[in-house]
């Protein structure tokens, strides 16, 4: 019986194995290679801002800097293999070094957090209050009250005035830190001609009222109602005083005409009779323009007025008692009246 001996493997065997084992220990090495690069990079949170004409080769090397990720071109490598090496978008991006190179690719593939400021217009301000505002916002104070100065932004002001008051509405809007000054006032502009639909222009129109008139006489509604509720009551005294042709006295007419604010005017000085183009009591009619930034209720109030007392007369006087009630009276005998009562 033949008996097999073992011996040792052909050197070509040995070489092969040898091979093997390298090209092994090779791809692991490069498996782990790329698994540390890809891996969390451990920096603290940091808020990526890609502006216009960024790349991603620069926003990659910027979060390499960051320690968001370990190797820009592992960014760059994973962002063209997921097939969104093409989608940065402009914005912020809140990203942080917890994050592998995967979750910082899929971050940067999604929404852009767009930065805004928000700046509020109350209602019944006016253009000279408005620069205020915004530079407390943190624009240039200076260069909006410029762009408000340029009536012919709205088809409504131009020609008509020497700026925008009345035609900007009053809102809270949400502006990028950079936007231009005049792109600013255009909004606001645009927002205000929102509200002239054309069934509310039909509505002024049936009043004897263009869009300006309607605006200026919601401007002193703004100006005269101490809520909202009392808008419709101020508006329906104003328009029936119009039709019958009295005075309107609105005291914030006369206030705006010389330049003041309402608790400056001082009628011992004579303020009630100093004549300006915006003062109801020395001119008939609606003043020359709008004393304010009307908002929509007052807007709507004009339209939507209440004319009438209870007994049916024409409401023609209205007064404010300390008592927080407005009284309405047909007559200037029951209107003084009520002043001796309530006053």
């Amino acid at each position: 019986m033949t008996r097999l001996r073992g011996g040792r493997a052909p050197v070509w065997a040995r070489v092969l194995l040898i091979l093997l084992v390298l090209l092994l220990l090779a791809a692991l090495g490069a498996f782990l290679y790329v698994r540390n690069l890809t891996a969390p990079a451990g920096g603290a949170a940091y808020t990526l801002e890609v502006k216009p004409g960024d790349t991603l080769g620069a926003v990659a090397r910027e979060l390499q800097g960051k320690k968001i990720i370990k190797s820009a071109d592992a960014l760059r490598f994973v962002m063209r293999q997921n097939g969104t090496a093409g989608s940065l978008k402009e914005g912020m991006y809140d990203l942080d070094g917890s994050l592998s190179v995967q979750g910082v690719a899929e971050k940067l593939a999604g929404q852009a957090r767009i930065p805004v400021i928000n700046v509020t217009i109350p209602e019944g301000k006016r253009i000279k209050d408005l620069p205020a505002i915004f530079q407390k916002a943190g624009y240039d104070g200076a260069a909006i009250l410029a762009a408000l100065k340029d009536p012919s932004l709205s088809k409504y002001a131009a020609g008509k005035q020497k700026n925008l008051e009345g035609f900007v509405f009053p809102a809270t809007y949400e502006f990028r830190p950079k936007e231009t000054p005049r792109k600013i006032v255009e909004t606001m502009v645009a927002r205000m001609n929102d509200e002239f639909t054309p069934e509310r222009i039909a509505k002024a129109k049936a009043l004897d009222l263009s869009v300006r008139d309607w605006v200026i006489l919601a401007s002193m509604v703004q100006a005269e109602a101490a809520n909202d509720l009392e808008m419709p009551i101020v508006a329906g005294v104003f328009l029936n005083r119009i039709k019958d042709g009295i005075a309107l006295g609105s005291d914030p007419t006369v206030a705006y005409g010389l330049g003041k604010d309402l608790p400056d005017l001082d009628r011992s000085a004579g303020d009630f009779t100093k004549d300006t183009p915006y003062s109801t009591y020395t001119r008939m009619g609606l003043p020359a323009g709008p004393i304010n930034n009307p908002g929509q209720a007052a807007l709507q109030s004009v339209l939507n007025s209440n004319r009438k007392l209870a007994d049916g007369r024409d409401a023609l006087y209205f007064l404010h008692a300390p008592n927080g009630k407005i009284y309405v009276n047909h007559t200037y005998a029951e209107h003084l009246r009520d002043n001796e009562r309530y006053r």
